[in-house]
């Protein structure tokens, strides 16, 4: 797990060496172990490791193969990389190292680009290959991503240099580039609480999709898809065949993502899909380290926040399967202090509420390196029962009007429009997130509505919690990996029945019956619960002045974006219980800090850690 960047002149003359270093400067929390450049006139590639495998000096990248006509820089894991390891040897290939990342740079040697489809794993990587014939120089440089966007990789153009890294603010170090706000971004986000595709919320910096690779070959650019989200069709075995499969499928996946050679713990929660993978990986790892936050229930909580605080239900799993288990406890005043840190570290505002993910990372990093998660056990298994059952009767163009209604997690074009100035209205002209909406719907054509709805979520809201899973975890320089996005597994789950994985309202029914005798009933029938602060009391008492100071500053009205009267008029009606605008709030927190911090270049202030004290139960 490292932080990637590097410098690309499509006309062939040289880039500044000089520059990368900086870029790779910013990103040292991703990669504190050690540090590499390259360069070769009109391209240059660094490096930040994180050491997680072979985790000798000869692990360094930039790494080259065996003539130096090609070289990486990768960030990730490859999780059958001894396979293909194996297979290149047979073909005479000679290693250095005994990293996935030499695997990689000798299997582009074998199949060009098309080396994607190969890899199992999470990976966002760069190779550069110059190759001279008799009569001509070529060069070509490829920018890849994993199939499911676990590992984040972003480009811009400035003039003829194309700008590649891990994070966006890397993007800062060098000269030309300008933060600037993109409006569509905003958009979108104030919709979706999340941005779509390529979009970001820089003017001008793309996100390479998922499942997509970037090809620069001398003066041309392309971007190719090489994987996509792909339902089969409705036929097969019967459920308990489906969940037999899906079981051995994966406690193999699990496995697999234990490689390591540091420290490797779990996330648990106390629900099915953090308990599933640390039920399995406990099995090979005695006294494993598990992890949980929790919160203090406010006075006046909701009835909904009453469930918020799981520790109780963490440690008992933790009990139950013998792990060293670790909990810290989140109180109202531990957002403030470290809001800036969350949104420098974010990059851009994301899904969901996230400074718990934050302190938890932080938390993690004393004790491992590596940590499990269950991020895509929701998305796979249809674990938002809510949001699906009003769709699952209704044909195309129904299905598509009624569940971009469901997706309106904050305001209508109408009421942004409201909301926006007529600066930012102009800017937008005749934009409709609903078009953002239908551009990732018409790839399921021929599904049935609840495929139509997974591949959606799948697409849109992973892609987001995977970016704040990934950026928050490497905050603390810890690795993150997600075993429920194991290419084998996911090839399974996608060929089971819509109505194997929601029934009579229960959702990932054949995934709960594939875990039965793994996990004790408790947690198999737990009710879902996001892993989410208790806000919503919270933003009405200990935090409120801060919100207002923040959000209706003179600061952040001078900017012009918003009518100061459509964000009183949110912050009332979420104190007076007309709308639970919590989520809307933090979004408007994070885009006051986010321009301060990426438009305005002010300093990022010392994040201080005000939670409670860690409770360790070894059990």
């Amino acid at each position: 797990m490292c932080g990637i960047a590097g410098l690309y002149n499509k006309n062939g003359e040289p880039v500044e060496v000089a520059q990368v270093k900086a870029m790779c400067d910013l990103l040292r929390h991703r990669g504190p172990d050690d540090e590499g450049l390259w360069s070769s006139g009109a391209v240059a590639l660094g490096h930040r490791r994180l050491s997680i495998i072979d985790l000798a000096p000869r692990g360094r990248n930039p790494m080259p193969n065996e003539d130096g006509t090609a070289w990486i820089v990768c960030n990730g894991e490859i999780y059958n990389y001894r396979e293909l390891r194996a297979d290149l040897l047979r073909r005479g290939h000679r290693f250095r190292s005994e990293t996935d990342t030499e695997v990689i740079v000798h299997l582009y040697e074998e199949h060009g680009p098309t080396c994607v489809e190969m890899l199992n794993g999470m990976f966002a990587f760069a190779i550069y290959e110059q190759r001279a014939t008799s009569d001509v120089r070529r060069s070509t440089l490829l920018l890849a991503r994993d199939r499911f966007g676990v590992k984040p990789l972003y480009y811009t153009f400035l003039d003829d240099v194309l700008a590649f890294s891990s994070e966006v603010k890397a993007f800062m170090a060098l000269p030309d580039f300008v933060a600037r706000p993109d409006p569509f971004a905003l958009a979108e986000h104030l919709t979706f609480q999340n941005t779509f595709g390529e979009r970001t919320f820089f003017e001008g910096v793309k996100l390479l999709p998922a499942g997509h690779y970037l090809l620069c070959q001398d003066e041309q650019i392309e971007m190719r898809q090489y994987w996509d989200l792909h339902f089969q069709p409705e036929h097969g075995p019967s459920l308990e065949e489906w969940a037999a499969g899906l079981r051995e499928r994966f406690e193999a996946a699990v496995t697999r993502q234990l490689m390591s050679d540091v420290p490797l713990g779990a996330y648990l929660s106390g629900g099915m899909d953090t308990g599933s993978i640390a039920a399995v990986a406990v099995r090979h790892i005695p006294n494993m380290h598990t992890f949980t936050c929790g919160f203090h229930l406010p006075e006046g909580a909701s009835e909904l926040e009453q469930f918020f605080d799981e520790r109780a239900e963490s440690h008992r799993l933790a009990q139950t399967l013998g792990t060293t288990h670790h909990e810290l406890v989140l109180g109202p005043e531990a957002m403030a202090p470290v809001l800036p840190a969350v949104v420098w570290h974010l990059d851009e505002p994301r899904v969901g509420i996230s400074y718990q993910i934050y302190y938890t990372a932080e938390m993690i990093h004393r004790h491992v390196t590596v940590v499990l998660s269950g991020v895509g056990g929701d998305e796979l298994f249809a674990g938002y029962p809510w949001r699906y059952e009003p769709i699952l009767e209704l044909g195309d163009s129904a299905f598509a009007e009624a569940y971009y209604r469901l997706w309106i997690r904050f305001l209508t074009d109408e009421g942004k429009r409201e909301m926006f100035t007529p600066e930012v209205n102009r800017a937008l002209g005749d934009f409709s997130t609903f078009d953002s909406f239908q551009a990732v719907l018409s790839h399921t054509d021929g599904a049935v509505p609840l495929q139509r709805a997974l591949y959606f979520d799948f697409k849109t809201l992973l892609n987001g919690l995977l970016l704040v899973d990934d950026k928050l975890s490497m905050a603390h320089s810890v690795e993150a990996r997600v075993p429920f996005l194991d290419n084998s597994l996911v090839e399974w789950v996608t060929q089971i029945p819509a109505g194997f994985k929601l029934r009579a309202g229960q959702s990932k029914t054949v995934l709960r019956l594939a875990m039965r005798d793994l996990l004790p009933d408790e947690t198999l029938v737990r009710r879902k619960q996001g892993f989410t602060p208790p806000d919503q009391t919270w933003y009405k008492q200990h935090n409120l002045a801060y919100i207002e100071s923040l959000i209706l500053g003179p600061r952040a009205l001078a900017r012009g974006y918003f009518q100061p009267a459509a964000l009183r008029r949110i912050i009332d009606d979420h104190l007076q219980d007309r709308c639970n605008n919590r989520f809307l709030l933090w979004s408007l927190m994070c885009f006051e800090w986010w321009n301060r911090l990426f438009v305005d270049r002010e300093p990022l202030p010392e994040p201080m850690s005000v939670h409670e004290g860690e409770l360790l139960w070894a059990l």
